[in-house]
């Protein structure tokens, strides 16, 4: 069917590569969002558009000569190959990071420059991680964080500070991103992803806020004037009655 598009379909037969960046790109967030949602019905339907990129740009590649599906599928099933020896070839089970330490230039070699910061913090980690540069278990990166945010607390602003000052601003940002750094490295080596334990606290606190702003229109209350006093008092509410449960 990719085939025939291409051969009978005008705006089909006019993609390249490069115009359909932007089109991999929005199927890919679709299908994130409806993984996040828990959609089967909207998976389903996004996991064929994302597959249909792939076919998209496997037929692209095979008009102009490169490669095509066949190729990509063969090269996905050697790597998959490669990565389980003990289970395809005979060999001893070994750490993926490993393994692909051997062939990589720097520790950052094939990240995308785009990747958002946090999965990039969680790759780089594990591919120290994957050469024996990680702690044993969670103890180490508990005491990091401890460590990084008595560090944050020596930069913060004193009573009065303007906050005006380069310097240390600069430092601030420097320590604030080692907190960061190591928040994300506790979640590593607690088996959450720190990308997927941040959305879900967005998610939350959406939904705490938003029924903030329920109960203040309900009782009458500006949530712009109410002050720091009254909105935490209907936060806490708002965290009982999620604990309490319908009815």
């Amino acid at each position: 069917m990719m085939r025939d598009l291409r051969a009978r379909c005008e705006w089909d037969a006019a993609q390249t590569h490069d115009s359909l960046r932007p089109y991999l790109a929005e199927e890919t967030a679709e299908l994130d969002e409806a993984i996040r949602v828990g959609e089967d019905a909207l998976m389903r339907e996004e996991l064929g558009d994302v597959l249909l990129q792939v076919l998209f740009h496997s037929v692209v590649a095979e008009q102009r000569g490169a490669f095509d599906i066949g190729d990509v599928a063969g090269g996905l099933i050697a790597k998959m190959r490669a990565r389980h020896p003990h289970l395809y070839e005979g060999g001893e089970r070994e750490p993926w990071e490993r393994m692909k330490a051997r062939k990589r230039a720097s520790i950052e070699d094939g990240l995308p420059a785009g990747l958002p910061s946090l999965h990039r913090a969680h790759r780089l980690q594990d591919r120290a991680a994957g050469v024996g540069f990680d702690w044993p278990d969670v103890d180490g990166p508990v005491a990091k964080v401890g460590e990084e945010l008595s560090e944050v607390r020596a930069h913060l602003p004193t009573a009065g500070a303007t906050g005006d000052d380069p310097a240390r601003q600069a430092a601030l940002e420097a320590e604030l991103g080692d907190l960061l750094f190591a928040v994300v490295n506790l979640c590593r080596k607690s088996g959450v992803h720190a990308a997927v334990a941040l959305d879900k606290a967005n998610e939350k606190f959406v939904r705490r806020f938003t029924a903030i702003e329920r109960l203040a229109a309900e009782r009458g209350i500006e949530v712009t004037s109410a002050g720091l006093a009254v909105l935490d008092a209907l936060w806490d509410e708002v965290k009982h009655s999620e604990r309490e449960g319908p009815g």
